[in-house]
């Protein structure tokens, strides 16, 4: 297949750095055609080159506020950070209800910052089917964070781990009942728990609360204060191994994201998980899965473009008039599939 000029160039221009170029590469990437194919050739090399940071959590905990908090401090290290920020979309157009995000807009105009909002196409989990294929765009373009954040759906919101290296869980002290409800899908895919909102009554409940629901299905967390004290055996403060690095025991911390409060602690944590995954077999084992998955919402996606694209309105037609078992048509599409494969 000729590669069409206008992804040629969009290649070209964000391998180099340009700002437009990556925003026509996200959007050729995210409406999934056939040409975001030689995207995808061009940047899946990039796999793995930033730290893919997912940020999940019900609606009005404020992780767009936590996000810009994350960035300001990356870019002080001067780190390049690029951001999806997952919205809702219509049933009916796919298009995305995309909230303006206003905490986030202070980064504008930041050169190492790409910040944009995507729609998550109704896909259960609060990620969009074409994530990973951005996600290489912006590997692509240089960024060395990776911040998702997600629709907000609570405790259904699971998927963002097999997208992601660090899932951080956002919840407040105001949602008690919700973080006593807590399930085991969501303590289980948490790699650091955040209770933002820490200047509101309530907060030391909520951190012992969320260690609790912990400890039921794992061995008790340590807190946050003695994890990074366990770590710093050494005057030099640096980050060391914890006795046994191949066990992660996810840190809840208490922060605020208004008064910026407790976010270093809280980027130390994101280092220390990143630090963790480079050196046990546990970062290889979710590179592998973020493959498997990847591959498998691709493989859908061509299944269906190439497929059920090609149903006929006769064969519509036939299954309203009965005159056409949709076992017996859906068989043939598939078996359709099959055949292509083989060849």
């Amino acid at each position: 297949m000729r590669k069409n000029s206008d992804v040629v160039e969009a290649i070209k221009g964000v391998k180099r750095g340009d700002i437009a170029s990556v925003s026509r590469a996200l959007t050729l990437a995210s409406d999934g055609q056939p040409e975001a194919d030689e995207l995808l050739r061009a940047f899946f090399q990039e796999l793995g080159r930033a730290q893919k940071i997912g940020l999940c959590g019900p609606p009005g905990v404020g992780k767009s506020s936590l996000a810009s908090r994350l960035i300001s401090l990356y870019r002080k290290r001067n780190l390049k950070v690029g951001m999806l920020a997952v919205d809702p979309s219509s049933p009916i157009s796919g298009g995305s209800f995309l909230g303006d995000r206003l905490r986030i807009q202070e980064h504008v105009g930041d050169k190492g910052v790409f910040i944009r909002s995507i729609a998550s196409r109704g896909m259960v989990g609060g990620l969009s089917d074409t994530i990973f294929s951005q996600i290489h765009v912006l590997e692509a373009y240089g960024c060395d964070k990776i911040i998702i954040e997600t629709v907000g759906i609570g405790q259904d919101e699971v998927a963002i781990a097999r997208a992601v290296d660090t899932v951080v869980y956002v919840t407040t002290p105001q949602l008690g009942d919700e973080i006593q409800a807590m399930k085991a899908g969501v303590m289980e895919v948490g790699d650091l728990f955040v209770v933002n909102k820490a200047d509101l009554e309530g907060h030391d409940k909520a951190v012992s609360d969320i260690r609790s629901a912990l400890g039921l299905g794992r061995s008790m967390p340590l807190s946050a204060q003695e994890r990074l004290h366990h770590q710093r055996e050494k005057s030099s403060g640096a980050l060391l191994e914890v006795k046994d690095p191949e066990v992660w025991e996810p840190p809840v911390l208490p922060v605020s994201a208004r008064d910026s409060q407790g976010l270093e602690l809280l980027i130390e944590h994101l280092d220390s998980h990143e630090k963790h995954l480079k050196e046990t077999p546990e970062g290889r084992q979710r590179l592998k899965n973020q493959c498997r998955e990847e591959l498998s919402l691709y493989v859908s996606r061509r299944l269906y473009r190439d497929f059920l694209s090609k149903v006929s309105e006769k064969d519509i037609e036939g299954l309203v008039d009965r005159k056409v078992n949709l076992v017996d048509l859906a068989s043939g599409i598939l078996g359709s599939a099959k055949s292509q494969v083989k060849k």
